[in-house]
């Protein structure tokens, strides 16, 4: 009974038009599109951590002139919070946040225009060292999940395009 209650559910799911973002692998339509995907310069230790796991994430092909082009603008904050009774924080909050607009390169026309963002808790501790490593190990991180968030849209992005042609 369980197979066949499979069997019939995977029949529904191909008859609503649902298919794989990533159909095809590294050679389907949406890879190579990500793959033709410029990421401008982005200032800042931020920016450079983003645009380097943008970069890895999209692969993009160096072997011509881009389709496209990714222009990324971060805000990269940090709040102290949770006071204790002598005023000093206890608590930090890191927010990473990127406005971004894939630009077709043959004519500037704005594709797509973007924001995609994270946030991070640190305990501040007595140790000023480990503060410091808490806040980068946040930034890394927030690097990651906002570098995911973008190339996840850009791919929903592409896969409506390319089968929409």
């Amino acid at each position: 009974m369980r197979r066949v209650l499979i069997l019939v559910a995977c029949f529904l799911v191909s008859a609503c038009g649902l298919h794989p973002l990533y159909g095809g692998g590294s050679n389907g339509l949406v890879a190579g599109e990500l793959r033709s995907v410029q990421v401008g310069p982005i200032p800042g230790q931020s920016g450079w951590l983003v645009r380097n796991k943008l970069v890895d994430r999209l692969g993009e092909s160096g072997s011509g002139p881009a389709r496209y082009r990714l222009d990324v603008t971060l805000d990269d904050n940090i709040t102290a919070f949770g006071l204790r009774a002598d005023r000093a924080a206890t608590q930090e909050r890191r927010t990473l946040r990127a406005r971004y607009q894939l630009v077709d390169a043959s004519n500037g026309t704005v594709l797509l225009d973007a924001t995609a963002g994270s946030d991070a808790g640190i305990d501040i501790v007595s140790s000023e060292y480990a503060t410091v490593a808490a806040e980068q190990t946040a930034l890394e991180q927030l690097s990651d999940i906002v570098a995911d968030q973008i190339v996840a849209r850009l791919a929903v992005y592409a896969a409506r395009t390319t089968h929409a042609k």
